[in-house]
């Protein structure tokens, strides 16, 4: 450590040692005194006797653990299928957070089950929750990837109704570089070249915009000026390119090119050989359905209405009806995230978020909450000090002394490295407990608050995937000792431990009865200081 580290260290913890009441220590009597080792206390680990309570709590048959572990492609080994049920569902969920989007809401749903202590909790999450969630997760990813293969197909509509020769290096082209590249063909209309430059300033939605439909409605405005300047000099000719626009269009809705001889068809033979060619995948399509009834009719107003208005109508009502089944697969899955997040009582910032974005009408708002690196950033929280003598006060980590924890006065306004030395991502313990979490530090990824044998002192570290360490790095929930706010009980050893606070500094210390004592070791879950 170099001496402008040492230096800030201990000067550190010369306010902190003076700011916390100079009785801190005294008041704890048999506490260890900081930095004192503590003779024949060792770090607990699962014996025998744990085992064997853990097998106990098996309360689910092979059969059901092995079609549960086939929903996230869990190997379901032996050793796997003797874990207690709350330990089989942190298997499960392990898979489904690798997984990432795609096992949304079996992740969710298994977060939810890790939160509650009860059995039944487990039991149930294994023989039909995991299967529920993941009907959920299959509906969103089909109606994910229905809207994407539309999206896809807009493409060639576009196309095909400007008159643009398709290729595969034009369809294979990101949405802004196809908007560009409809811009720039000769092809295009004036009132396409600004519909697409003006999506083009937008965002990623207003691409997809135009590609569906507004790429379509711009070349309609085209033609509708060709044919206001052809009219006056031959309006028999305007009408026959006004008649053969819209079925060119309306073809493209089909994905049809259609052939000349399909052109000089009669509107009702134009309408049934439309649906005589029409691809497979638009069965149970309101397109589809609306030209049958076209078809059905012997109105020659409903044929000509539904090739110049009709199919149009039609095929904007499947692209709303998409965005409304996708939208609503996403709220409930959004739901499901907030219903997780108040059990556990520790992601209240996660919970705020999904009741924003529920209480609105913004269905992208949605999409974008949950996401995953979304949900990652808005677990994260603060520790503010439920020590009335300390108000203001957040429990950090100091990068010069090597991770150490302590506490410190911070504001909203206060430098954002030290800001976010204090904030921490919540997330269920690394060690598989119920109840229990682990803070990962948001200025170092990857390193999480931990307590130390047998110097009992808390300071972050990088996981090693070891179970000695996640066990060390798991906190479990409790009321606050103080009467408010919440404890945090550390999972080793025999002795009951909690995380608190001493001249400043950050330790594990057994229960006291004295008011110092459950001040010190009470914490308040509060915004975090770096969201």
């Amino acid at each position: 450590m170099n001496t402008k580290h040492m230096t800030s260290a201990w000067m550190r913890r010369t306010v902190s040692r003076g700011l916390v009441t100079a009785t801190a220590l005294a008041a704890v009597t048999g506490t260890v005194a900081p930095g004192t080792a503590v003779a024949g206390t060792t770090a607990r680990t699962p014996d025998t006797a744990d085992t064997a309570a853990r097998a106990a709590g098996i309360g689910t048959t092979d059969t059901q653990r092995v079609e549960a572990a086939a929903v996230v492609r869990l190997d379901p080994t032996p050793d796997v299928l003797l874990l207690s049920d709350y330990d089989f569902v942190h298997a499960l969920w392990q898979k489904a957070r690798d997984a990432g989007e795609r096992l949304d809401a079996v992740r969710t749903a298994a977060e939810q089950a890790m939160a509650g202590t009860a059995a039944e909790d487990h039991v149930r999450f294994i023989v039909t929750g995991v299967h529920e969630a993941y009907r959920l997760d299959q509906q969103r990813e089909r109606d994910r990837a229905e809207a994407e293969r539309v999206a896809r197909l807009a493409r060639s509509q576009v196309l095909l109704a400007i008159g643009i020769p398709s290729t595969p290096e034009l369809l294979a082209l990101s949405d802004d570089n196809f908007v560009r590249a409809v811009a720039r063909h000769p092809a295009s209309g004036p009132e396409v070249r600004a519909a697409a430059l003006k999506a083009l300033v937008g965002e990623a939605a207003d691409w997809r915009e135009f590609i569906v439909n507004g790429a379509r409605e711009a070349h309609k405005r085209d033609v509708a000026k060709e044919l206001e300047e052809l009219e006056e000099q031959n309006r028999k000719e305007a009408e026959r390119r006004k008649e053969l626009a819209a079925r060119t269009n309306t073809a493209a809705l089909f994905r049809i090119t259609p052939s000349p001889a399909m052109l000089t068809l009669g509107d009702d033979n134009f309408i049934r050989e439309l649906l005589r060619v029409a691809p497979a995948d638009l069965k149970g399509s309101e397109l589809l359905a609306a030209a049958q009834r076209a078809a059905l009719s012997s109105n020659a107003l409903d044929w000509k209405a539904f090739i110049h208005t009709g199919a149009e109508a039609a095929y904007k009502q499947d692209d709303e009806n998409r965005r409304k089944k996708l939208a609503a697969a996403n709220r409930t899955l959004a739901l499901q995230i907030q219903a997780a997040a108040e059990n556990s009582g520790v992601n209240p910032h996660l919970v705020a978020a999904a009741k924003k974005v529920l209480a609105g009408t913004d269905d992208a708002a949605v999409a974008d909450f949950l996401k995953e690196d979304t949900q990652y950033r808005l677990k994260r929280q603060s520790l503010r000090s439920g020590d009335n003598k300390l108000a203001g006060w957040f429990a950090r980590q100091s990068g010069p002394d090597g991770g150490e924890g302590f506490i410190g006065p911070l504001t909203a306004t206060s430098r954002q490295a030290d800001r976010e030395d204090a904030t921490w991502v919540v997330v269920p313990s690394l060690a598989g407990m119920p109840g229990c979490y682990s803070f990962e530090s948001v200025s170092r990824p990857g390193h999480y608050l931990k307590a130390d044998k047998p110097s009992l002192r808390v300071r972050i570290a990088a996981d090693d995937r070891s179970g000695a360490f996640r066990q060390s790095a798991t906190w479990c929930a409790a009321k606050g000792q103080n009467g408010s706010g919440t404890s945090f009980k550390w999972a080793v050893g025999p002795e009951e431990r909690s995380l608190r606070h001493m001249a400043g500094e950050l330790y594990v210390a057994q229960h006291y009865t004295t008011d110092d004592a459950r001040q010190a070791s009470s914490w308040q879950i509060a915004t975090p200081l770096a969201p």
